[in-house]
């Protein structure tokens, strides 16, 4: 359960940076490339195995990692059109009840049993976020726009179903730290990618801000994803519980640090979704 909470409080933590870039005018895009850059050199560098890339090349989970790490610029990219778009708390919603596919992943493939106490903990996980995360005026979007979110939630989905596939059939607990490096590093690389792109029809600046947020953003999204693992491969829970409490925990962790840090306004359905969050961790964790 201890890596389930550092994984948590770690990803929390770069939701308060996030908003900490709009204080301060960070480029997010470019933040988010150097962030990978680092992420990939941290977990170098707590490797419990040398870091040898012919031998990586070797292993059975490379060419997926190089698969998943495309994926995470791609649906970073979908999360931050979705959010110009249909709104910030459509794309949170999308990305949060995600959870359903890792969920459904874990009972259908590798049959695991939840109790009829979890299942009703993770329907009402589904309403806490989507309550937490309504702003007044709700979520509305147009049909056209509805692509959007569900690029969005297949994306999302995909990536959490994808790190349970490779923690359960392909990676040994020695392996963690380097296959999460692994993912940032062809994340960082295909960043590069989509960068020069833009370079091309606008020069590059290299902005010292940038660099300095993407450090900081870097080493706690690398344990985000570290700790993840470690929490699935730890055994005390079915991954659909632990998707199910992570997701909700840091949809109600990030809406409080919003108000303690930024005094960001709540309205009663927010209040509701943090309770209906309190319930569905009770439920799913202790039942």
């Amino acid at each position: 359960m201890i890596y389930l909470v550092l994984s948590v409080l770690c990803t929390s933590f770069l939701f308060v940076i996030f908003k900490l870039f709009d204080v301060y005018k960070v480029q997010t895009l470019y933040a988010i490339v150097v962030n990978y850059v680092v992420a990939c050199t941290v977990g170098i560098l707590l490797s419990e195995t040398d870091f040898d890339f012919g031998d990586m090349i070797q292993r059975s989970w490379f060419f997926g990692a190089i698969a998943l790490g495309i994926f995470f610029i791609l649906v970073f990219n979908l999360m931050a059109k979705t959010a110009q778009v249909a709104g910030v708390s459509v794309a949170s919603v999308a990305t949060k009840m995600s959870l359903v596919i890792p969920v459904v992943l874990g009972v259908v493939l590798y049959q695991e049993k939840l109790s009829g106490f979890q299942i009703a903990g993770i329907f009402l996980a589904l309403a806490a976020v989507y309550f937490a995360s309504m702003k007044d005026g709700g979520m509305e979007i147009s049909k056209k726009s509805l692509v959007l979110p569900l690029l969005v939630f297949l994306g999302s989905g995909i990536i959490d179903a994808s790190i349970k596939y490779f923690e359960t059939e392909h990676l040994e607990p020695e392996e963690v730290s380097i296959f999460s490096a692994m993912l940032f590093g062809f994340a960082a690389i295909s960043g590069f990618c989509f960068v020069g792109i833009k370079a091309v029809k606008k020069p590059l600046k290299v902005n010292f801000k940038n660099v300095v947020a993407g450090i900081f953003l870097g080493v706690p999204n690398y344990f985000s994803i570290f700790f993840l693992l470690r929490a699935l491969q730890d055994g005390g829970l079915d991954s659909a519980a632990i998707f199910t409490l992570n997701n909700v925990a840091i949809v109600m962790l990030t809406t409080l640090l919003g108000i303690v840090l930024f005094k960001e306004k709540m309205n009663p359905k927010n209040w509701g979704g943090i309770a209906l969050a309190v319930i569905s961790i009770v439920l799913v964790a202790l039942f």
